[in-house]
């Protein structure tokens, strides 16, 4: 008993002296330079009034001793668009902040700005004034002004008549944004729409969606964060949905980062010059539509990169359909799959006759197989490719040599992407590429300029790229 109360004793007194010790912690003024783990925080680009994420520097004493900053402060103090968070505390200019020996400390920076025009730079610094003399982190971001359509309760968020957007303002989207039939809308050069998660658009049948981007002015369509590590991060959004009747010319855009990009069903669709890449299920999915493409390119889609249901009438020109997926072990990631059937909302399963054309065009994926055709006994399925490069395996369900629906087409040679990774996107051909000069000259007389404007009228590429 008595040696239990003597332990209980020392405890306390121990806990106690321990107490006092970190009360009389001395802290010292630092006698070397800070360390940082940046010398610039790059923010996401933002929005008019929308505050950003927050972004952590670290800042080290590599010392010995602990030290006492005397001057942490915002470069702009109080009219700074940053506001910055140093030890729990939010503002912009700190005295006597601590940090102990071979420790750090974390400040959390934001940006909530306003913007008077389509795109403007947010630049600060956070100084940091010591014995040892003035060092500072650089804060920048891209503002963008921005105009809204939200979904609520009390507005559906449906545009009637004729609508355009230009480049001036971003086009931010939450909810779902609806086109009434009958509307019209056009998105000019160079416009930037995002969606927020969990946002889309629908284009009732009799609407029109006309995107009239052009080379170094597309029009970028994506998910709402603009931090690069989200250029190549899937289910950002969810799609643009177009029903029975709709229509859609596009060209020249950036379409990325959703579970589906373009989701047609019984649509018409006009596609050229145009990129789509990274998304969960399909680049296009497309249900009975009829879609004519040319120069188009698409990559890492989890599912395929264009997605066939229920038949309908495609043709396929000069196009780059490739899928490098590896975010996840799952999925097909297959270029092109086609089916005369669908099953629908409801669970049944619609069929529908189909029409595929592919011509002096490229499907090639990391997989043993690109494309996947199903034809549906008593359906008609017709299917013509000429002079086109596709990777091929027993399981595409048709035979390749000796099919009279293949003209002049090549299977299993490597295309020699420069760089097929989603973060370059260069799905340009090496110089030593043997889809070179392989194309259909009568084919390419109907494309005769590629994605970037080059004449293909001579000795023209298989795919999108010259």
């Amino acid at each position: 008993m008595k040696l239990k109360i003597l332990l209980a004793a020392l405890f306390w007194i121990g806990l106690l002296t321990i107490s006092c010790n970190r009360d009389e912690i001395t802290f010292d003024p630092p006698t070397e330079k800070l360390r940082f783990s940046k010398d610039t925080v790059f923010c996401d680009t933002v929005y008019n009034q929308v505050r950003s994420e927050s972004y952590a520097v670290k800042v080290y004493n590599d010392e010995d001793r602990d030290i006492m900053i005397p001057q942490i402060e915002l470069a702009r103090g109080a009219s700074s668009l940053y506001r910055i968070n140093v030890d729990g505390k939010s503002g912009h200019s700190f005295t006597n902040v601590p940090i102990r020996k071979k420790d750090s400390l974390y400040i959390f920076v934001e940006i909530a700005p306003t913007a008077s025009g389509p795109e403007a730079i947010a630049e600060d610094r956070i100084n940091f004034t010591t014995p040892v003399g003035k060092q500072h982190v650089t804060l920048f971001s891209v503002v963008q002004d921005a105009e809204f359509f939200v979904q609520t309760p009390t507005n559906p968020n449906i545009l009637t008549g004729n609508t355009t957007w230009t480049d001036d303002k971003a086009k931010i989207i939450y909810g779902d944004l609806s086109l009434a039939t009958g509307a019209i809308l056009n998105i000019e050069q160079g416009t930037k729409v995002y969606f927020f998660k969990n946002s889309g658009m629908k284009v009732a049948g009799g609407a029109t969606v006309n995107v009239n981007g052009d080379l170094n002015s597309e029009v970028t369509i994506r998910g709402d964060r603009n931090d690069p590590k989200y250029d190549t991060i899937p289910k950002n959004w969810n799609s643009m949905l177009f029903e029975a009747g709709s229509n859609l010319n596009l060209n020249y855009a950036r379409i990325f980062g959703g579970i589906r990009g373009l989701d047609l069903r019984q649509a018409t669709a006009t596609i050229k010059n145009t990129i789509i890449h990274t998304f969960d299920e399909y680049g296009i999915h497309a249900v009975n539509s009829t879609v004519n493409a040319e120069n188009l390119v698409v990559n890492n889609c989890q599912n395929a990169a264009f997605g066939i249901f229920k038949g309908g009438t495609y043709n396929i020109i000069h196009s780059t359909l490739a899928n490098y997926w590896q975010l996840t072990a799952t999925g097909s990631a297959l270029a092109m799959y086609a089916s005369n059937e669908w099953t629908n909302s409801s669970g049944q399963t619609e069929t529908g006759a189909l029409n595929l054309n592919i011509g002096n065009s490229i499907l090639y994926t990391r997989g043993p197989n690109a494309v996947q055709l199903i034809p549906l006994t008593g359906q008609v399925f017709t299917y013509g490719i000429q002079n086109s490069l596709l990777k091929y395996d027993a399981s595409a369900g048709f035979v390749f040599d000796g099919n009279p629906n293949i003209i002049s087409s090549y299977k299993n040679i490597d295309p020699k992407f420069k760089d097929y990774y989603t973060e370059k996107m260069n799905l340009r051909l090496a110089a030593d590429s043997q889809a070179k000069g392989k194309g259909s000259l009568a084919i390419a007389a109907t494309v005769p300029l590629d994605i970037v404007k080059i004449s293909r009228i001579v000795s023209p590429t298989l795919g999108a790229y010259q």
